[in-house]
């Protein structure tokens, strides 16, 4: 089973090995980080206290700290293999060139798997999202049977149809356009959040933190697992590859400064959640299947004004997280075709249209969607681990990379 020369992988990828397609690197490192930090902050965020809060308490926020560190390990590894490998395809791509391309179409596969179930399963609730601010502002709301996916008693779930075509048409008229929009959005739910922080602080009580810990360390490290799934698609940064500026010193900074903004900003609303209503609240609300951050929101200012703001910028959130990750997916389209692999198109406008095409969510299966996630987050930690052992080199460790 062949391995790729790493000399070979850089050069198809710079143009100078054929004169077939390449990509042409606009994005710096403020661009790219907020394109790290718009696939990780998800809609995760908004929900993610009201599962974590009972099972560890006011402890939750080191279950913030103690998956951020998980994460920051795994992210030291893409660190070291985007530094070697400044190429398109992520995990693929370092795959390609460790473990040879018989093993890699499989974990290729696998990648396309996993960003696939990812867009659909966020833009299945973009509909349920974009219902919640019409009504508020305009009265108006879809009908369950074109707004709700099959699984909740819909036809067809038309905004999440429309979500992802839009993405396709923004990322099919060209990467420095959709970057950024991409970066406006970003800002916008960093906005959102830090409103949400500087509100809820304003309600914050100190006694809540008296019990830190109910359920001791057990309680602490469960909730870690639960919080993990926030932190999920910061890899996205190393598919942009071949499309930065000085990639071996810009992709590894953009990782570890995506996991830095995202921790503490989670770190923040938990405090901030937490300090602002009782714990036994946060279970109430997720059995009730409210947003928690909105319900605090609405109980903090006795208004419905700063929750539908949070939903708005949810709204924005979703539609960012599917255009991110049907970036993603793209580009290991596009390295597959480009390195021979039997995939869609070989060029990145026509992958674009056929992710989208395959991405395109008609119904939602929560079942098979964990486990699709799961077992693509299991593939990528295993093939970037294992690149890393085969692709190290004594001159450039991850910490020289970054400097």
């Amino acid at each position: 089973m062949p391995v790729t020369a790493l000399d070979s992988i850089v050069a198809d990828a710079e143009g100078t090995a054929h004169d077939g397609p390449r990509l042409e690197r606009t994005m710096g490192l403020g661009r790219l980080t907020l394109l790290g930090i718009s696939s990780v902050l998800g809609t995760g965020i908004f929900f993610v206290l009201g599962t974590s809060v009972p099972t560890a308490g006011p402890g939750v926020v080191l279950s913030f700290v103690i998956a951020g560190v998980v994460a920051a390990l795994a992210a030291l590894c893409y660190v070291e293999l985007a530094g070697a490998i400044p190429v398109a395809g992520s995990t693929y791509s370092y795959g390609y060139a460790s473990l040879g391309e018989g093993i890699v179409y499989l974990v290729a596969w696998c990648l396309v798997l996993e960003y696939g179930v990812a867009v659909s399963t966020v833009a299945v609730s973009w509909g349920q999202y974009l219902n919640q601010v019409s009504d508020a502002v305009f009265g108006v709301t879809l009908p369950g049977a074109i707004s709700q996916p099959p699984g909740a008693g819909g036809l067809v779930n038309i905004p999440a149809i429309v979500v992802v075509i839009a993405c396709t048409a923004l990322l099919a008229r060209g990467t420095r356009e959709s970057i950024l929009v991409n970066s406006i959005m970003v800002c916008v739910k960093l906005a959102v959040l830090v409103m949400f922080v500087v509100v809820a602080f304003t309600a914050f009580d100190a006694d809540r933190f008296a019990h830190f810990a109910p359920h001791a360390l057990s309680g602490i490290t469960a909730a870690a697992s639960a919080v993990f799934f926030s932190y999920v698609g910061f890899d996205a940064v190393s598919t942009a590859g071949e499309e930065v500026r000085n990639p071996r010193r810009t992709i590894p900074l953009a990782l570890l400064f995506t996991l830095f903004v995202v921790t503490a900003l989670y770190i923040l609303v938990a405090v901030s959640g937490i300090g602002a209503q009782p714990e036994g609240a946060f279970a109430r609300q997720e059995e009730a299947g409210d947003a928690v951050l909105a319900e605090i929101l609405t109980s903090v200012t006795g208004s419905g004004k700063a929750a539908l703001i949070l939903s708005a910028g949810a709204v924005v959130s979703i539609f960012s997280v599917v255009l991110v990750t049907l970036y993603g997916q793209t580009r290991i389209l596009f390295s597959m075709a480009r390195d021979g692999l039997p995939a869609s198109c070989g060029a990145p406008g026509s992958s674009v249209v056929s992710s989208a095409s395959a991405d395109t969510p008609w119904s939602d299966h929560p079942s098979s969607t964990r486990l699709s996630l799961a077992d693509g987050q299991a593939v990528c930690g295993a093939v970037v681990g294992a690149g890393g052992l085969r692709t190290s080199s004594p001159h450039r460790s991850c910490i020289q990379v970054v400097w």
